[in-house]
């Protein structure tokens, strides 16, 4: 029989297509060529790097190893959870009574600071099992210490936790949080990010578009040219301001009080991201995220986001501010955007005090890489 056409990409697979062959026999045919995961594909767990005493969380290390628990709690319940830190029988003892342990790995290993989407590995999928893209962490642009934080994947690697193609790119400055993939072929970026002087500087946009689409084998780079947080540590990530969802869907910040430092800039971003279309030419469909209330610490504005929010594979847990209205209305849009998953809000005004959130101190692997043995 002829080829006749190609039904739509399932949401939980991995370049997965369903190629129709005639009238009534359809076969899963995988892309054999690597790609970039989207987050809501199928996941083998999540990483978090647990703070200690020796982080900038330890002038508030009870408050937030509370919202951590919370958090290990939501993920172990669902799915494996690997956790790395210095201190792996002590996170045991104080996480063992909440935490369904049988689904948690502890690894031992010197850290910085607690910021797994930035010091983590990318991973890259294709019929022949992960990649594991390990690039330079350097403190979002020199700003603060990353030398152990830049040896956590290696060390993973070499303990078994993950599994997959170790690949050294610590010759290139990137961190999780400032890229977002629609695993189809499109990433997201801010140029306040990636432009940085103090990442690579010796690149300019054309090389480092080009750098993108070739090392995670992307047809295109979307760049969002406005849209900041007041407070935040990480030149504008992608994470903090928009997020790429199934159905060609974005989710994004939208202030609506003109008297707000946000405003304009974040206007900005909404025209342009207005302006943006899919591969095949349509626009996208934009959900808008509310603003978080202002929320200061010592007279500083600190950088609350609903958009850093984690996908997982029944669930999606988003941060909370002890908002009530901003909470819940940012729950009813992510609910639009994954209808199939619980949506969990957390807490995380602990976080944000080091210019964080949820998303931030998370990440997510694809199926295969986190081996699931029993902790250390």
């Amino acid at each position: 029989m002829g080829y006749i056409g190609v039904i739509n990409q399932s949401e939980s697979s991995d370049r997965s297509y369903q190629v129709r062959f005639g009238k009534n026999i359809n076969i899963q045919v995988e892309q054999r060529a690597p790609h970039l995961p989207a987050e809501w594909a199928p996941q083998s767990g999540i990483q978090l790097t647990w703070p200690h005493a020796g982080t900038d969380w330890a002038y508030m290390l009870d408050e937030v190893e509370r919202c951590f628990i919370h958090i290990a709690s939501e993920i172990a319940r669902r799915q494996p959870l690997l956790i790395v830190t210095p201190y792996p029988d002590e996170v045991r003892q104080k996480i063992a009574s909440t935490v369904p342990m049988e689904q948690v790995r502890l690894v031992a290993c010197d850290t910085n600071d607690t910021w797994a989407r930035d010091h983590g590995a990318i991973t890259l999928m294709d019929v022949e099992g992960p990649t594991l893209l390990d690039f330079k962490f350097n403190g979002w642009g020199l700003k603060f210490a990353a030398d152990k934080d830049n040896l956590i994947t290696r060390r993973l690697v070499e303990a078994g936790a993950l599994k997959g193609r170790y690949t050294n790119r610590l010759n290139f400055v990137l961190e999780g949080g400032s890229i977002e993939s629609d695993g189809q072929g499109t990433l997201l970026t801010t140029s306040e990010c990636l432009l940085s002087p103090n990442r690579n500087e010796q690149m300019n946009r054309i090389e480092i578009e080009e750098y993108l689409r070739s090392t995670f084998h992307v047809e295109r780079v979307l760049w969002v040219d406005d849209g900041y947080l007041a407070g935040d540590d990480t030149d504008s990530h992608i994470d903090t301001l928009a997020r790429f969802c199934p159905g060609d869907t974005i989710v994004y910040v939208k202030c609506t009080d003109p008297m707000d430092e946000h405003y304009e800039a974040l206007h900005r971003m909404e025209l342009q991201l207005q302006s943006f279309r899919t591969a095949d030419g349509r626009s996208y469909r934009l959900l808008p995220l509310p603003m978080a209330d202002k929320i200061e610490e010592e007279g500083e504005r600190l950088p609350a986001t609903y958009a850093n929010f984690l996908v997982m594979n029944e669930a999606v847990l988003y941060p909370t501010y002890d908002q009530p209205h901003n909470d819940q209305r940012a729950k009813e849009v992510l609910q639009q955007a994954f209808p199939g998953r619980e949506v969990i809000g957390i807490d995380c005004r602990a976080l944000i005090k080091q210019h964080g959130s949820l998303h931030c101190v998370t990440m997510q692997y694809p199926r295969g890489v986190i081996n699931t043995c029993p902790t250390e």
